[in-house]
């Protein structure tokens, strides 16, 4: 990942120490960053996957955690997270079609533990918006006991997580799309 797609994400001012924590890595480690077995972390990119209206978010129920979370994973390698947030939210929904838009909108350090031989690292999260198309349908895979569309109201009762809903603040304004007829989707700030 360059530094400059990092430094351009349009993040909560909050969440500059983490910008700030991912780049100091990101000089130390080099590519190796996308290696999921480098520590003390390693890159992951994550969607917040939205209807083609901007309405509403998709969660999925993550297998493993038990927990209603936005797709995503590992970079494994590669380094435009972009793609990897795009790849995630495909591989994890089901659905074709999905477009990413960039700049990143958030970025998040968690400590998690695969219980295995890292044991306990971090994920330093790159999340972008994922726009699903018109008459998306999702099929989910392997990684989730289930997925669900939830409106931005109801997504504060359907989450535990305070990452997501920072996440989901910061992509809401920047959620509202023209879709022109030769299929592209134009981004448009909420009034």
């Amino acid at each position: 990942m360059s530094r400059r797609s990092l430094e351009e994400a349009v993040i909560d001012p909050a969440q500059e120490a983490d910008r700030a924590r991912v780049l100091e890595l990101l000089d130390t480690h080099g590519a190796a960053l996308a290696d999921r077995t480098t520590a003390p972390g390693h890159l992951t990119g994550s969607a917040l996957v939205v209807d083609s209206e901007g309405e509403r978010v998709l969660l999925m129920l993550h297998a493993k955690l038990r927990r209603w979370l936005q797709p995503g994973g590992h970079a494994d390698g590669d380094h435009r997270l972009a793609g990897v947030a795009l790849r995630e939210a495909t591989e994890e929904t089901g659905i074709a079609g999905l477009r990413v838009l960039v700049p990143a909108v958030d970025v998040d350090i968690h400590p998690v533990d695969h219980r295995d031989a890292l044991g306990e690292h971090l994920h330093l999260d790159v999340r972008f918006v994922v726009v699903a198309p018109p008459g998306a349908v999702e099929v989910g895979n392997h990684e989730s006991l289930g997925l669900r569309w939830v409106t931005w109201d109801e997504l504060p009762d359907a989450v535990d997580e305070e990452g997501i809903l920072r996440l989901a603040r910061s992509a809401h304004p920047f959620c509202s799309f023209d879709h022109t007829d030769d299929g592209v989707i134009e981004r448009t700030e909420r009034g």
